[in-house]
């Protein structure tokens, strides 16, 4: 069984695509992947590597505590950025919000994201 997750705290799917924010089964929150966007806006948030990171977790974090979880409950991560070049910059918002014991992870560098987005994150995590 699954449940779809869905808040107003987030972005809607992107551009009415058929995606979920997030879907709960077996005692996971499975949540696709964030741009820098708030929610209802249509542009990215932030021009720097950092603003961009800083709103896709405002976007993770609302997702996940609308599931009954938290960041703190995140098992897995995936980052698309861009650029590698930067990664620092990533690195260093994303420690901010991952706690002592973070999640695993995977980065990979994408030849594009939507609207010209500098990182997305998808994250999978316990409920």
């Amino acid at each position: 069984m699954k449940d779809v997750v869905r808040t107003e705290a987030a972005p809607a799917p992107f551009q009415g695509a058929p995606y979920s924010q997030a879907i709960k089964a077996n005692g996971f929150v499975f949540v696709s992947g964030q741009l820098a966007l708030r929610p209802g806006d249509k542009e990215l948030t932030g021009g720097a590597i950092g603003e961009q990171t800083e709103q896709v977790f405002a976007n993770l974090r609302a997702i996940l505590e609308e599931a009954g979880s938290s960041l703190d409950g995140l098992v897995k991560t995936t980052v698309f950025l861009q650029n590698l070049d930067d990664f620092a910059g990533m690195n260093e918002v994303y420690a901010k919000h991952v706690g002592t014991t973070p999640p695993a992870r995977s980065t990979v560098e994408v030849a594009k994201l939507p609207s010209g987005a500098l990182v997305e994150i998808e994250a999978i995590a316990l409920v």
